[in-house]
Order: structure tokens, then C-alpha cells, then sequence
């Protein structure tokens, strides 16, 4: 192994080392997050959940080792002392719902929390999507929304439960619809873009479906509430 190489090791060692002094604080803080917003009771209608499930982890050592690599390939500096506010998706929950509609409740739990000052957000709530009707629904709510050529759509919190906390959780909100096209997407086309034409194709085709299902499940729950 050169020098250069060694060095490289040393860095990367150091990040992880960071990392692992958090990882117990960062576990408790990310499993009071996804239980406050998965189990809460404004989130319960008519003895139904609006949050369908919920899922939590925290990042791997390999996966982050993996992940500072790309950064740096991508001409990105990350150093252990700059680790927890350039990487802020080392604790993820995930938020799965049935009915498009129901975001708006999802949306207010947290955003109630913020405002109650038990979180704060680390940046703006983003809304991913490659839907033009998703966008207009988005537009609703104070988000910034971004059209993505990746047929992804999701939307993202990055949540702190103090400013000058290195603890950060990311929050992904999203139904059960985009959710299978994001399981399928991340086992073929993630972390590498796949070079297969037709999975390219056949991924675009998945999430025109995956929109259009999201859209009958509205339907069907509006025909149902008449």
C-alpha cells in the first residue's frame, strides 16, 4: 500500500471512529423519532392508522465508508471534524402511507414538534418527485419541491433535536406505491446507475404505475367517504 493510499485509510478511519462515538446517542434519537411520528395518536382515524408502517436504521460502517468514497470521487471533502453536517442521513426513518391525502396529517405531526421547539429542521422539507400532478400537490404544503429525472418520489426532513446538535435524522415520508418503486430502484439502479437499457426503461415505466396507483387509492377513498 503507497502513502497516499495509508493516508486515505487514516482519514476514512477517523470519520468512522466519529461516528462510532455518536452511533449510541444518534440510535436513541432516530427510535424517538420514528415512534413519535409512527405511533402518534392524531395519526389514527376511525380505528384506522394513516401511518401504514414504519422503519428505522442507522447507517453501516461499510455503507458510510463506501459513501465518504463517492463523495470524494464526486470532488467533495469530508473530514471527521465536518462528518454529522455534511453526511445527515446516518440515522433514516421511514414513514409509508396508504392514501396520497393523508400527507397533510404526517406533515403536521412534525411540523408540531418543530414549532413546539422539541425538534428543530436541519434545512427545508424537501418534496422529490417526477410527477407534474405530484408537484401541484406539494406546492400545498411549505416545501421546497424539486422535479427529478430519477422518477423518484419521496418527501425528506432532516430533523435535529438542537441546532448545535451533530445528532440528525433523516425523515423520508412516502406511500406504500412510491415505497416499491424505491425497493426496486435501490436494489438495481442505486448505488451505480445501471447500464441495461431496458431496467432503465422498465424502472420509468414502474413509476408511471406507482403514480397511477397512488392516484386510484385516492379515488377509491373519496368514492368510499360519499
Amino acid at each position: 500500500m503507497t502513502d497516499t493510499a495509508q493516508q486515505v485509510d487514516s482519514q476514512h478511519d477517523a470519520i468512522i471512529a466519529q461516528y462510532e462515538r455518536v452511533k449510541h446517542d444518534l440510535g436513541i434519537f432516530m427510535e424517538g423519532v420514528v415512534k413519535y411520528i409512527g405511533e402518534h395518536p392524531d395519526l389514527i382515524r376511525t380505528g384506522h392508522r394513516i401511518v401504514h408502517s414504519y422503519k428505522s436504521r442507522l447507517k453501516d460502517n461499510d455503507h458510510l465508508r463506501e459513501k465518504i468514497k463517492r463523495k470524494i470521487a464526486m470532488g467533495k471533502t469530508v473530514t471527521a471534524d465536518n462528518l454529522f453536517s455534511f453526511i445527515t442521513d446516518l440515522a433514516g426513518v421511514r414513514i409509508l402511507h396508504l392514501f396520497q391525502e393523508n400527507f397533510a396529517d404526517i406533515d403536521a405531526v412534525i411540523r408540531k414538534k418543530v414549532t413546539d421547539g422539541d425538534w428543530i429542521f436541519a434545512e427545508r422539507p424537501k418534496a422529490y418527485t417526477w410527477d407534474p400532478e405530484a408537484v401541484i400537490f406539494f406546492n400545498n404544503f411549505d416545501l421546497d419541491v424539486s422535479e427529478k429525472s430519477t422518477s423518484y418520489t419521496s418527501v425528506h426532513y432532516l430533523i435535529r433535536p438542537r441546532a448545535d446538535s451533530p445528532l440528525c435524522c433523516e425523515v423520508q415520508v412516502r406511500t406504500l406505491f412510491e415505497e416499491i418503486w424505491g425497493e426496486v430502484d435501490h436494489q438495481i439502479n442505486y448505488p451505480m446507475p445501471t447500464d441495461n437499457i431496458a431496467c432503465r426503461e422498465q424502472i420509468k415505466v414502474l413509476s408511471k404505475i406507482v403514480g397511477a396507483g397512488s392516484r386510484l387509492l385516492d379515488s377509491l377513498k373519496r368514492v368510499q367517504q360519499t
